[in-house]
């Protein structure tokens, strides 16, 4: 098990973007996520969930779960069931219910909403980023009114030392493919936002039809490694298009091990989503 940076070390520069505040009044809040499709929430999670989702993501890595987490969707093993899900990892399952992170949600989506997916990786100071892309997916109803929302957690932040998160305000309002600017790779586009610097624990709320990049770290050999956790969560209205095959399971075990508290009664309901494309959901 590794971890190369400690939840503890907090300091931390400005940002490029102006628009970060970590808290701010909950109507500008919905109004400014409805029109530019993101929000960032500096040092959003606490310092001892922090201590416990590094070395649960340090494992998920490090044992494989991710790899065999991929197969069990897209490899060969498509359809099993993967030996660990991220939500059983008990921060991870803390994270993807954490009570500030549901108020936030519930104000930007404007009412009830259920998890559709999470996903956990470590990725590399060399790694060379990932092009401009959104991650939207359909729903029965065809209804873009209804949002998804991807809340894009950084455990050890954003800085050169890891890389950028590149944003296109307003995008989220094109209906386009989700490739529709891959072949730009990670270019600079006209308008776009960079988010370069956030302290530990930090999130960005993100509309999942907006257009975004991983920008490399500046100085890869005297980088480290980045942390990040994406969970997102759909709107109820009409049913979302699932991403795992397995997604009945992944719900099913959510509610036997009563992450809602009862609290959320939608979060983690089947009635939400259609089957897998292409096969039985389990």
């Amino acid at each position: 098990m590794r971890s190369s940076f400690s939840p503890a070390g907090t300091e931390f520069g400005g940002n490029t973007d102006p628009r970060v505040s970590p808290r701010g009044d909950s109507t500008e809040q919905r109004k400014n996520f409805e029109e530019r499709g993101y929000l960032v929430l500096p040092a959003f999670l606490p310092p001892p969930l922090l201590a416990r989702l590094v070395p649960e993501v340090d494992r998920w890595m490090d044992e494989g779960l991710r790899d065999r987490s991929i197969a069990c969707s897209t490899g060969p093993e498509a359809g099993a069931r993967p030996p660990v899900l991220e939500l059983e990892l008990p921060a991870h399952g803390e994270l993807l219910v954490h009570p500030p992170l549901m108020t936030v949600l519930a104000d930007v989506m404007g009412g009830a909403f259920a998890h559709h997916h999470l996903h956990s990786q470590r990725q590399g100071a060399g790694d060379s980023g990932k092009p401009w892309h959104h991650d939207h997916e359909p729903n029965d109803l065809g209804d873009r009114s209804l949002p998804m929302v991807h809340a894009l957690h950084y455990l050890g932040g954003l800085d050169e030392a890891v890389g950028s998160l590149a944003v296109l305000p307003g995008s989220h309002r094109e209906d386009v493919p989700k490739d529709f600017r891959a072949a730009l790779g990670t270019t600079a586009l006209p308008g776009e936002v960079v988010i370069d610097r956030l302290p530990h624990g930090s999130t960005v709320l993100i509309n999942s039809a907006v257009f975004h990049a991983r920008r490399p770290a500046l100085s890869p050999l005297a980088g480290r490694d980045r942390y990040f956790v994406d969970a997102s969560y759909c709107r109820t209205g009409a049913r979302w298009r699932p991403v795992k095959p397995y997604w009945r399971y992944m719900l099913a075990r959510a509610r036997e091990l009563d992450l809602g508290s009862g609290q959320w009664p939608e979060l983690f309901d089947e009635r939400h989503f259609t089957e897998f494309p292409g096969a039985v959901g389990r």
